[in-house]
């Protein structure tokens, strides 16, 4: 409970695009390692490992991302094309790799196949958070897809009741940073 609590907070700092998301998500993920474990979700186990990294890498980027801003906030933009296709191709490819492992020792994860799909997409959704991309919230969406029923039939129950409030709190920190990329274009436009 404390460790999805942390994680809905980091996830409210990420939409107010605040650099303490980072310690947060760390801080979430070294929590949840114990509750993973103690659920026998190698899988959930190293999503949180990947987390923890994450986090770390994200609070850097974010932090030299500041210093080179004017006001001291995080810039927030969509992808490239390229870059979609860079994170797309990643996902793909993380995801029948990881899942593969998965198969290959079935004492991994009980669901190899979800486990790696939310593994990866944990991946790709955070770096695109670091990267300050608006479709980091699209890829916790289609994360969160997955999560929540596996959560529930994985008898989480507080954990898939927190990947639903996740749910909303994504549509709602989506609309904000998309909204956030039209801002400098409205403001230059005449009255």
């Amino acid at each position: 409970m404390i460790g999805n609590t942390i994680g809905l907070i980091a996830l409210a700092l990420g939409w107010r695009r605040s650099i303490w998301t980072w310690p947060a998500q760390f801080l979430s993920g070294v929590i949840l390692i114990a509750a993973y474990a103690s659920a026998q979700l190698s899988g959930g186990v190293g999503k949180q490992l990947l987390v923890i990294g994450v986090a770390l890498w994200g609070w850097r980027q974010w932090h030299r991302g500041r210093q080179q801003a004017q006001d001291g906030s995080i810039a927030v933009r969509f992808a490239s094309w390229k870059e979609r296709g860079l994170l797309l191709a990643g996902a793909i490819a993380g995801t029948l790799a990881v899942g593969g492992l998965f198969t290959l020792y079935p004492s991994l994860s009980w669901s190899p196949w979800a486990d790696a799909y939310i593994f990866v997409g944990t991946l790709v959704a955070m770096v695109a958070q670091a990267r300050g991309l608006v479709e980091f919230w699209f890829a916790w969406l289609l994360v969160d897809l997955v999560g929540v029923p596996l959560a529930f039939s994985s008898g989480l129950a507080f954990s898939g009741l927190v990947y639903v409030i996740y749910f909303a709190l994504v549509l709602w920190g989506m609309r904000d940073w998309w909204l956030r990329t039209r801002t400098p274009a409205l403001e230059g436009a005449p009255a």
